[in-house]
């Protein structure tokens, strides 16, 4: 994946001036002038995106952890996405950024194998996540009657366990291939370290590299996606064709409602689709083209760009689902009043509880006491 790409054909980004005519720059000029005027605006975009991605994720856990209301099939697959999500902007952003601040490989072998292992189990764990959500979409419309609603919440624990334990199953090759290279700079004669996934021993490792990954985690899940949705696409029209016009208004509902969940499904398959697909363009492209080093700028604004998007897909899925959950939407609104509010509540609260102690003294027992339950729950929803 070119998230996690540093191999020789990324040091046009590291070490030469992207220009029109093709050619290589002076390597000094690119230290000061190209790293430390677009590296630093490029590093604090990252920084923006793991902030944002960090506390919209973060903040969707919780409230998929503390809200029992909330715990259902498809909240613990959200909740197994999200964490997945945080994996990839604690690990994958900031390395990726650093990329654009120093030249060498800043975490050592170690650091080599373990961050692409770590970023590719993430990138796993996206879209199979995503294909389980599609399926069990697909079995509450197409199949209701195959649902059972006995320890639902355990197997879907277990279908989420699961699908972690493939995600580092499939990315144990990138930590055994990734490893630390030098490169020489026939200009300066200048050496640099970086950390490629795969061997460097002619262009073949390269070419199916590149394919596996865009197959393995793009292709064919979404494939297996688009069949899902066609027959939840084609159940749903006839459910709306074969539903008496006085039907029940419990049926209306629950059809409404299964409507609005697979189209939360299908925003955050669409939202993967886009985000990932540059990306996976771009590393074909350098693959298929690894014996020539392209120094363009057009090749380095799509490199960029491509990496960029790719983490923005990290970060909107809890802003998607605000805009489609008015469940999730009332929850995430809470735990942010919550957490602005909690001292002015706590001040509120005191004063409140003196004013109906001192009442105590006027009336009887049970009406003091149901007046000062009164002024809590005040409290708490405001």
């Amino acid at each position: 994946m070119s998230v996690k790409e540093t191999s020789a054909s990324n040091l046009e980004e590291t070490k030469l001036i992207p220009n029109t005519s093709g050619e290589q720059s002076n390597p000094t000029t690119v230290s000061e002038h190209w790293l430390w005027h677009p590296g630093i605006a490029i590093a604090a975009v990252y920084a923006f995106l793991i902030t944002v991605g960090l506390i919209g994720n973060i903040t969707l856990i919780k409230i998929f952890c503390t809200v029992k209301s909330m715990r259902s099939a498809p909240n613990i697959f959200l909740s197994s996405l999200a964490l997945g999500d945080v994996l990839l902007l604690v690990t994958c952003a900031p390395v990726d950024a650093s990329r654009f601040l120093a030249d060498d490989w800043l975490f050592g072998r170690v650091g080599c194998k373990l961050i692409p292992f770590i970023q590719l189990t993430s990138v796993g764990v996206t879209v199979f996540t995503l294909t389980a959500l599609s399926a069990d979409r697909y079995k509450a419309i197409v199949k209701p009657m195959d649902i059972q609603t006995s320890y639902g919440t355990m197997r879907v624990c277990i279908r989420a366990a699961v699908i972690w334990i493939l995600s580092l199953i499939l990315a144990i090759p990138e930590a055994i291939f990734s490893d630390l290279h030098t490169f020489i700079i026939t200009t300066t004669n200048e050496t640099l370290v970086t950390c490629g996934p795969y061997p460097h021993g002619g262009d073949l490792h390269p070419k199916i590299h590149s394919m596996a990954s865009f197959l393995i985690f793009y292709i064919i899940p979404l494939f297996i996606i688009s069949v899902y949705y066609f027959f939840i696409a084609r159940s749903l029209i006839r459910s709306a064709y074969n539903l008496p016009v006085e039907g029940s208004v419990h049926m209306r509902r629950q059809i409404e409602s299964r409507k609005r969940l697979a189209k939360t499904v299908l925003v955050f398959v669409a939202l993967f689709a886009v985000c990932w697909l540059p990306s996976h363009v771009v590393y074909l492209y350098r693959s298929y083209h690894y014996s020539s080093v392209d120094t363009s700028l057009l090749h380095f604004i799509a490199s960029v760009s491509a990496r960029i998007l790719a983490f923005t897909n990290s970060c909107v899925n809890p802003f998607a689902l605000y805009l489609l959950s008015k469940s999730f939407q009332k929850q995430f609104n809470k735990q942010l009043c919550c957490c602005r509010q909690s001292l002015p509540l706590h001040s509120q609260g005191t004063g409140r509880n003196n004013t109906h102690m001192t009442s105590l003294k006027s009336t009887n027992h049970s009406q003091a006491s149901f007046s000062l339950v009164n002024g809590n729950n005040t409290c708490h929803e405001g």
